[in-house]
């Protein structure tokens, strides 16, 4: 009788240790396909060629519609005078100053309004009381157009840098507060008893269980917040002019329409549709993809 019991525990023993063995193979099976490469060839096929293919299109229906003559030349110029006056500010060397001085104020303007944004969306999230009395006001902001800031931004500071960066402010701090409040919503309750158990309470909670399990939604309000920030500095680059500015693009934008310098105002148009899409490749697609890769909704990178 006792052998019989022995064998039974051998036996549910070598059960249990097969379904350990079964449940680990699983999981490297599941490491192996997240480590596993996409070809560079792969890549370029599916996310370089198709862009390119995009761009190239436009550009061809571009030309057939001024050879078309659907309007008059200095209505429409042709993409060709368009690339010289780009070869014009190139080979005067202020191509890329004109483009770094727009460039510099967004990106400083964004980790201010980044600075004072994560820890407003926070307490907005956090707090009752703060988000019954500011929340409301954050989503009005939200909706404003920025450009309405430029006009007081200039009465109060006057047309230097300082007004730049209250607009881009103006414009991005609530999209931020406003996207970490929304991922901060979304946290399943289970992670923040689960954090409480464990010790994690008030700013180590915050650090350690709220803003990782926030951060899709938080990513998403910083990705909201340099696009508003980008459009209120061209905004207050093409209302507020001046020398002491500096040349950027809203005003190199500006400068081609009182000129009536069409090829210039299409030059300044893509240089700013062009910085817009390499942060957001260089930057904000990067971080999205490490983000969905550590919550395992991404397999390949």
């Amino acid at each position: 009788m006792a052998s019989t019991e022995v064998r039974d525990d051998v036996a549910k023993a070598a059960s249990k240790a097969d379904d350990l063995a079964g449940l680990e193979a699983g999981l490297d099976a599941l490491d192996a396909v997240q480590v596993r490469r996409t070809p560079v060839r792969q890549v370029l096929v599916q996310k370089v060629l198709p862009p390119v293919v995009a761009v190239a299109l436009v550009l061809i229906v571009w030309q057939v519609l001024v050879w078309a003559k659907v309007t008059d030349d200095y209505k429409l110029p042709p993409p060709g005078a368009v690339w010289d006056s780009v070869s014009a500010m190139w080979m005067q060397g202020t191509l890329l100053e004109v483009v770094w001085t727009s460039v510099s104020r967004g990106l400083l303007g964004f980790l201010l309004a980044l600075a004072i944004g994560t820890p407003l969306g926070l307490l907005v999230a956090r707090v009752r009381f703060v988000r019954a009395a500011i929340g409301p006001i954050l989503s009005g902001l939200q909706s404003l157009p920025s450009v309405a800031w430029v006009p007081p931004a200039v009465i109060w500071l006057g047309l230097n840098d300082s007004m730049m960066y209250t607009v881009i402010l103006l414009g991005a701090v609530p999209s931020i507060a406003n996207g970490l409040v929304s991922g901060v919503d979304q946290v399943p309750p289970l992670f923040l008893r689960a954090g409480r158990t464990m010790g994690a309470t008030g700013l180590r909670g915050t650090w350690h269980v709220v803003m990782p399990a926030a951060l899709p939604g938080y990513l998403a309000g910083l990705k909201q917040g340099w696009a508003f920030s980008w459009r209120s500095l061209m905004a207050a680059e093409i209302i507020a002019s001046s020398p002491e500015l500096g040349l950027g693009l809203g005003q190199l934008l500006e400068n081609g329409r009182n000129n009536f310098d069409m090829p210039g105002v299409f030059l300044a148009i893509l240089l700013i549709l062009i910085v817009g899409i390499a942060i957001d490749l260089l930057i904000f697609s990067p971080l999205e993809r490490a983000v969905l890769r550590g919550r395992g909704l991404l397999t390949k990178s």
